[in-house]
């Protein structure tokens, strides 16, 4: 009789171990990425450059958060989703990157010309 108590405790023991993996590694990162998304949504302004889970790219136009809704100027065409449609916010669009990236390399070798110019002045 002793050994049934026994292992009905190992197997009690064993079913909320189990529950507490579960939990760290299903349910724990969800609310995480669903806190992250909530704070992106909550940080949203005109002029951001977003995308829809759908994968339409636009930029922000207008917010109702009463309503729930953003408009989107999608290269002069103006849509209205519901927030829960917002993907993902880009910082900047891959052009303007793109410019940034060439313009900081021009920066960086005009530096490094007028400091070797500096040097053979020595």
């Amino acid at each position: 009789m002793t050994k049934m108590k026994g292992g009905g405790l190992y197997s009690i023991i064993m079913i909320v171990i189990l529950f507490g993996l579960m939990y760290f590694m299903m349910i724990r990162p969800q609310k995480k990425q669903q806190q992250q998304w909530q704070n992106m949504i909550n940080n949203l302004k005109k002029g951001d450059h977003v995308v829809t889970r759908g994968g339409l790219h636009g930029v922000i136009d207008s917010i109702d958060k009463a309503n729930k809704t953003v408009t989107l100027d999608c290269d002069g065409i103006f849509l209205t989703f519901s927030l829960n449609a917002i993907g993902n916010v880009q910082s900047a669009p891959a052009a303007q990157t793109q410019t940034a990236t060439t313009e900081e390399k021009t920066a960086e070798s005009s530096k490094e010309e007028t400091s070797a110019d500096k040097q053979d002045e020595k």
